[in-house]
């Protein structure tokens, strides 16, 4: 079984951004994580699973060109490996599993992989803040 997990944006200001989705969408932060070159902010709808994901870069001092800020589609999966082995045979190219732990903590295992458009997909392991 598949979940849909979150979608990815940059944003410049976190404040801003958080102030905005909870204002005009009434979403509300569910986790915030905080990296040396980023921040991650988590929102969510209080009756809703699927989050938006803001990624702050501490280094970016200007506003993203839409066409150039990164983003993808993330999608949460019981058996990491079969999902890896079941995008590959469809001709999805997925690239190698990784175990993202910046601070020794796991905080999530995963790989991407594209769709036919070039669009990017997380594939997350369920666990942790991922179920």
């Amino acid at each position: 079984m598949t979940k849909l997990a979150h979608s990815m944006i940059r944003v410049l200001n976190e404040a801003t951004s958080v102030d905005f989705y909870k204002s005009a969408f009434g979403l509300v932060v569910a986790d915030r994580l905080d990296f040396d070159g980023f921040t991650l902010i988590y929102m969510t709808a209080p009756e809703g699973g699927f989050e938006l994901e803001l990624t702050v870069n501490k280094d970016r001092t200007t506003p993203y060109d839409l066409g150039d800020g990164y983003g993808h589609l993330a999608v949460v999966v019981e058996d990491l490996e079969a999902a890896h082995a079941q995008v590959e045979a469809a001709g999805g190219a997925p690239r190698d599993i990784v175990d993202f732990r910046p601070a020794g903590d796991r905080v999530a295992r995963f790989f991407f992989a594209a769709d036919p458009d070039g669009y990017q997909i997380e594939v997350i392991e369920k666990g942790g803040r991922f179920t």
